[in-house]
């Protein structure tokens, strides 16, 4: 069966980098592995005549031909088909210190960060620095405070977060900044007016209904469980049936929906 009510993610002993979390004088050797994974449905693109996968391959522009891997370079277009070109010793030697190691600059409160500039979560174990790792994870959980320091994976440094999560130390990956957009500078925003005092009453009380505590276990990827479905029926040889999707119904007056909407959540 595709489909498992209770599906079971392994990480892997293969760490994707190593290196030590610095603080002053403190060293703690740290591998980090992989320990978020989307688990969407992949498909690959086929030949639609004989159902052959199709491979990718970086084909020259000019020479309409695909190139092998040894004779390809990295370039930075400055302009329109003008680029800089580097070989592999000068990119190595512009990776910064954070290459091979963490440098903890401060440490901050963890509840304080805007999650808004979370971008990724890796998990950090011990390497052969168990006391050392087991000191850094205790002093964090106790103050609820988080590292900030950075890292660079593969082609980029990031800012980063060190911070306990479920007995383990974990580091999330930020995005800069400049990497997200402003909505104060957005014109339909600007243009927004104060809502009138009954609306904002029953809004108010919709919210204060529907609250509750947040449990990610509640929500499941019903595209992917739909999708599994399809794929276990075309396997048995069974006709797919399309459904036409039910029409919504039209729009209510803003004050009705709110109306409506409280009266449905007394009635369950």
């Amino acid at each position: 069966m595709i489909k498992e009510e209770k599906p079971r993610i392994r990480i892997s002993k293969r760490p994707i980098w190593s290196g030590r979390i610095t603080i002053g004088l403190v060293n703690v050797p740290v591998k980090l592995q992989t320990m978020i994974f989307d688990k969407g449905v992949t498909f690959r693109f086929l030949h639609k005549t004989d159902n052959s996968p199709l491979k990718y391959e970086k084909v020259c522009i000019k020479e309409e031909k695909p190139i092998p891997w040894q004779d390809i370079a990295k370039g930075y277009e400055v302009s329109k088909g003008q680029f800089v070109v580097f070989d592999k010793e000068e990119l190595k030697a512009a990776r910064p210190e954070s290459d091979s190691r963490i440098r903890i600059d401060k440490f901050v409160d963890y509840l304080s960060t805007d999650p808004v500039y979370f971008d990724r979560s890796f998990l950090l174990l011990p390497d052969k620095s168990d006391d050392a790792y087991s000191l850094l994870l205790t002093a964090l959980q106790s103050l609820g405070k988080a590292g900030v320091g950075r890292i660079t994976l593969k082609t980029k440094e990031y800012p980063v977060l060190v911070h306990p999560y479920k007995g383990a130390l974990v580091v999330t990956t930020l995005r800069y900044a400049y990497e997200v957009a402003d909505p104060s500078e957005v014109e339909d925003l600007k243009r927004l007016k104060e809502p009138n005092k009954a609306e904002l009453d029953l809004a108010v009380k919709i919210v204060s209904d529907l609250s509750g505590e947040f449990k990610i276990e509640d929500y499941r990827d019903s595209y992917k469980e739909k999708v599994e479905e399809l794929i276990e029926k075309k396997m048995k040889g069974e006709t797919i049936v399309v459904e036409k999707p039910v029409k919504e119904e039209a729009a209510k007056e803003l004050m009705v929906a709110l109306q409506e909407t409280l009266k449905q959540l007394k009635q369950k």
